[in-house]
């Protein structure tokens, strides 16, 4: 499987297309997914400090047998650990969990608190090697506009934002296009909402080109500019998910999906209170 790849405003060209391992526990399922993925042919593998299951996705790529420079590993730093000192740890404690000497790829997971303490630690860790691309998730214009200055040395390379059709976060977009920041999306595919895939339009060519409503959302993403890493505990749609890559949509078909927009989406990172209730939602440190 030979996946595209985009390049970044730092130089580093990201596959396009990864594989997520949000809510897959870490009982050993994490393990067995990630090894899956990257047996198929993923090479992107997208996890959280915040998703308690970074030590299996290390060993799985260790025991892949695949080399380390072919794997993209990304990361992120929970908002419990952003002071200054926490954050330096916390990374160095995440390449050891994870059996490392770099990642690929670390994002600042929710953008509240010490953001830019947390920021000046990912810089000088990109600068030792450590960190290879630096970026951001969750962050919206008004969010992105209030950190902008905590960015005046190293833009974000990415922000990883709720994305699909029913929410394709235009105005953002046009934000981050300005500061050539590449977008990532979760939830890719709704968290299987029933109605996106009822949709007729999404109905309609997943019958013409043979494929099933989930490969038509991800295919459209794709060509929108998107990274995407759907995520599955199921080997059958871990492969399917994947296979996007030989058909295209054409113009008129991007455009009756763009029509399916609905400018918002599950999780409001502006609402009032978001802050406290992630910061309060769990303890990264709990057994520590």
């Amino acid at each position: 499987m030979q996946i595209p790849t985009f390049k970044l405003n730092d130089g580093h060209e990201i596959p396009s297309f990864g594989f997520g391992v949000f809510q897959i526990p870490a009982d050993g399922s994490t393990y067995q997914a990630v090894l899956s993925a990257l047996k198929l042919g993923y090479r992107h593998i997208d996890t959280a400090e915040a998703y308690f299951n970074e030590q299996e996705v290390g060993k799985a790529i260790k025991d892949s047998g695949i080399p380390r420079d072919q794997i993209w590993v990304t990361s992120k730093l929970w908002l419990q650990d952003y002071a200054y000192e926490d954050a330096k740890k916390t990374i160095d404690n995440t390449l050891a969990k994870m059996g490392l000497d770099y990642l690929d790829l670390y994002l600042i997971h929710q953008p509240y608190g010490k953001v830019d303490e947390a920021w000046r630690a990912m810089e000088e860790a990109q600068q030792a090697g450590k960190l290879r691309s630096i970026g951001g998730s969750n962050f919206t214009p008004k969010l992105w506009a209030k950190w902008k200055d905590a960015f005046a040395n190293v833009t974000p390379a990415v922000n990883q934002v709720e994305f699909n059709p029913y929410f394709q976060q235009r105005p953002l977009r046009q934000i981050m296009a300005k500061e050539h920041v590449a977008l990532e999306a979760w939830a890719p595919l709704g968290q299987g909402n029933a109605d996106l895939f009822q949709e007729p339009v999404l109905q309609r060519l997943a019958k013409k080109y043979d494929k099933n409503v989930g490969q038509i959302i991800l295919r459209f993403e794709h060509q929108e500019g998107v990274i995407v890493f759907p995520k599955s505990v199921h080997e059958a749609r871990i492969k399917s998910n994947a296979e996007i890559f030989d058909f295209e949509l054409t113009s008129d078909e991007m455009d009756a999906i763009r029509g399916l927009d609905k400018g918002q989406g599950m999780h409001d990172p502006d609402a009032p209170g978001v802050a406290d209730s992630l910061l309060s939602a769990f303890d990264v440190h709990a057994n520590d």
